[in-house]
């Protein structure tokens, strides 16, 4: 299971979260996002030796700054039986072929790569090897190199 992933199931539940100074606040979680930066609100802060405390309406905790989260039992076992639950049933979206990662097929799919797209120069702005003139992107109507010159060929 990702962190991420149990933290979004987490939102709307108490945490308690501990920085790396020490300090921990125990709150509902609101929002988190993909750096792991949290909202929390009904926000307990308890100093690093714990003699003092303040309470706060809501606070933002920035995710680098974390060393430690706990999230409630039930949280872990709602997201572990979401994900099983996802992973059971089939994406039937097109190109979906190992959980759509890759992309568009091999040997440069989907505009892959430093090409400038089908007959494109590709990188460096040369003789393209599909014919036209240099830098003339193929048959995509060049009129001439990069400094205004007619092409050579």
């Amino acid at each position: 299971m990702l962190p991420l992933s149990l933290l979004r199931g987490a939102i709307n539940h108490p945490v308690l979260v501990e920085l790396k100074n020490g300090e921990t606040y125990n709150g509902q979680l609101m929002n988190v996002d993909n750096w792991m930066n949290l909202n929390l609100k009904d926000v307990i802060c308890t100093s690093k030796d714990g003699e003092k405390f303040w309470k706060m309406g809501e606070c933002y905790i920035r995710g680098s700054s974390i060393k430690y989260m706990r999230v409630p039992d039930e949280v872990a076992e709602i997201v572990k039986a979401d994900m099983a639950r996802n992973k059971s049933r089939p994406d039937k979206r097109p190109g979906s072929y190992n959980n759509n990662r890759g992309g568009g097929g091999g040997r440069g799919g989907l505009f892959r790569g430093r090409g400038g797209g089908p007959g494109g120069p590709g990188r460096g702005g040369g003789k393209s090897f599909r014919g036209g003139g240099y830098g003339s992107g193929g048959d995509r109507g060049g009129h001439g190199d990069f400094n205004g010159q007619a092409s050579r060929e």
